[in-house]
């Protein structure tokens, strides 16, 4: 348990803000495998100021998700205040999150996400205006560096603590590395030496083991899961009971799989309608399906669902043949 600023998080595991991803059926799918602290995805400063619909539209909480993070991203303090104020007063958010880490060249252009990385004293000018027009706690999420050659993390994250930062969340990755290569937990480790205030760690933890050595690597207060937890919530449940006691929960079966998807679907469809949740609903299939013998095939058939009732029925099959084959495999064992 720690806590940011007033708000208290009742356990060490995070989950990551992702583009694309943390919409509330997601957010709140995960926060029931017991996430401590769930992240909503980026949501662009200027589309809150302009109360675009499709931006406005990702600010929606569902309760059951508190504590929840809310990250906000852009590279101009009047806008990034402005949209911060209305978060602050319009949504029940708990956090509010800016968003350092970026790295996709659209966002960069904008002067936002990692590009701030380059900039200590920029980012205490903006941290410190958003914080000052706030009541909320202000977060920030963060890589450890440009490139190679400019790793600022630890004055980085020095400047939003003086700023009035509650907590800082460290990718261990540079701009350049994007996703590549190793995360650096070295970094994470020097960082949470040179500030006072919770810091997150995030990157490259792919199993309940991975997460207990890097906060017993780094010290770190947190940790913060991203892609491992794609069609895979199980990930979470499994880092939360591994952490609390040392026990390594097994793997779900085929059905639980399959029941999940569909109980994330048909969230999807309540917030989002069903012909646009079933087209984003593809991606997390594909993931949900990971690891289920002949998935390949499987996942074509995903592709080409249009309705609900399309891919309701091809995951009930996948559950169906892959039972069957448990079965006459047991009978021959």
């Amino acid at each position: 348990m720690f806590k940011i600023g007033d708000i208290e998080i009742k356990n060490r595991v995070v989950l990551a803000p992702m583009a694309g991803v943390c919409n509330s059926a997601f957010r709140l799918t995960v926060k029931e495998f017991g996430a401590g602290l769930v992240c909503a995805e980026m949501v662009s400063d200027k589309g809150i100021v302009l109360k675009n619909v499709k931006t406005m539209n990702m600010l929606y909480i569902d309760e059951r998700e508190k504590p929840l993070s809310l990250q906000i991203f852009g590279g101009e303090k009047e806008t990034l205040v402005e949209a911060a104020k209305f978060v602050d007063k319009n949504s029940n958010a708990d956090i509010i999150d800016i968003n350092m880490g970026c790295p996709v060249p659209k966002i960069i252009k904008c002067d936002a996400g990692a590009k701030w990385l380059l900039d200590p004293d920029k980012i205490y000018e903006m941290v410190a205006a958003v914080v000052d027009a706030v009541d909320k706690p202000v977060t920030v999420k963060m890589r450890m560096g440009w490139d190679e050659d400019h790793i600022f993390a630890v004055k980085n994250a020095q400047a939003v603590e003086r700023a009035g930062g509650k907590a800082v969340a460290l990718h261990g990755r540079t701009r350049v590395q994007m996703y590549e290569g190793t995360a650096n937990w070295d970094i994470i480790r020097e960082v949470k030496q040179s500030i006072n205030i919770p810091l997150i760690g995030n990157g490259d933890v792919q199993t309940p083991q991975d997460a207990k050595r890097m906060l017993d690597e780094t010290g770190c207060d947190g940790v913060m899961i991203g892609r491992a937890a794609l069609g895979n919530p199980w990930m979470i449940y499994r880092t939360v009971k591994f952490l609390e006691n040392g026990e390594l929960m097994g793997e779900p079966s085929v059905r639980e799989k399959i029941d999940v998807c569909i109980l994330h679907l048909d969230r999807l469809i309540a917030l989002k309608g069903e012909n646009v949740a079933v087209r984003e609903m593809r991606k997390h299939a594909a993931w949900y399906l990971k690891g289920i013998r002949g998935n390949a095939k499987a996942r074509n058939a995903v592709n080409e669902s249009n309705t609900r009732e399309d891919l309701v029925t091809l995951l009930q099959e996948i559950v169906i043949e892959a039972e069957e084959k448990e079965q006459s495999q047991s009978q021959v064992g």
